[in-house]
């Protein structure tokens, strides 16, 4: 019987970034610049709105779910990213729900799911700005990462699509080839990215100085203070403001107004409540053998 149970749970940045950068692993051959690298945030950053809502969006057009619920999640983190309020409850449940997002999946199958998803609804929405960054950096001979709090087999599908040297995601405990229902360490978001950052750092020998991260949330300021350059891409208000005090470069791919933007489903921890709620209602169809 699938159930999310929910749980208290006291957050350990440094533990969920030890287990993201153990869990890392390479998918592209690794290059000739041995000390530096560039790190990249996905929702917003190198992809327009949240990886994990585009994930249920696929499992929506498999007839999985229906289309209401789909909606009736977007506009709840539609929103949560207007009011600006991802609080520690929020990411609380958003812990839960990437919980909900894979409990009693079987690992290849979410694996094969991502890959006919991504190549389905994802690879429109990879910003070709972003990307020739991310490029810039390879043709340099540095590695490049993603970094998010989407669970690390769709992360690292979107790696391998994109020709990237890995990902660092949030990572779910499995026995057997499926998924408990629990996580190994915590949602990789916030301070946990940059811990994730720091501890593959170590395990690489990467010289942080000299390495670049990506992103357009203030939440990610710990890991963009990590690094010796950071980039706000696409940025929100908090993180624009932060970037013109501390003269980072700021690009922005997004076209039209950008209050309209909000209206799309965003933010990593917020994505994660949408999506995985979104997510984990299909899979449990998928497992149950309901239509």
């Amino acid at each position: 019987m699938w159930r999310l149970k929910r749980r208290r749970q006291e957050v350990r940045p440094e533990v969920a970034g030890e287990v993201a950068a153990q869990a890392a692993v390479t998918v592209a051959p690794a290059q000739p610049d041995l000390e530096s690298a560039a790190f990249f945030d996905v929702d917003n950053t190198m992809m327009r709105g949240a990886s994990i809502y585009h994930f249920a969006r696929g499992l929506a057009t498999r007839g999985l779910f229906t289309t209401s619920d789909l909606v009736k999640f977007a506009v709840g983190q539609a929103v949560f990213r207007l009011r600006g309020n991802e609080n520690p409850e929020h990411i609380a449940v958003a812990r839960e729900t990437a919980l909900a997002f894979v409990a009693g999946a079987k690992v290849d199958d979410v694996v094969r799911l991502g890959e006919e998803i991504y190549d389905e609804v994802m690879a429109d929405r990879i910003w070709g700005g972003t990307r020739a960054l991310a490029q810039s950096h390879l043709d340099a001979g540095q590695r490049v990462w993603l970094v998010t709090a989407t669970p690390i087999e769709l992360a690292r599908v979107i790696a391998q699509r994109l020709g990237l040297t890995g990902a660092l995601g949030t990572v779910a405990e499995t026995s057997n080839g499926v998924y408990t229902g629990r996580l190994v360490g915590d949602l990789l978001h916030g301070p946990a990215k940059a811990e994730a950052v720091r501890a593959l750092a170590r395990r690489e020998g990467l010289d942080l100085s000299l390495c670049t991260a990506y992103s357009d949330s203030a939440n990610d300021l710990p890991m963009l203070s990590l690094v010796g350059n950071a980039v706000a891409i696409n940025p929100d208000s908090e993180l624009r403001e932060y970037a013109r005090k501390h003269d980072w470069p700021v690009k922005d791919f997004r076209t039209g107004r950008k209050a309209t933007m909000t209206a799309l489903p965003f933010a990593a921890g917020v994505g994660a409540v949408a999506g995985g709620v979104a997510a984990g209602i299909a899979l449990r169809r998928l497992y149950r053998g309901r239509p």
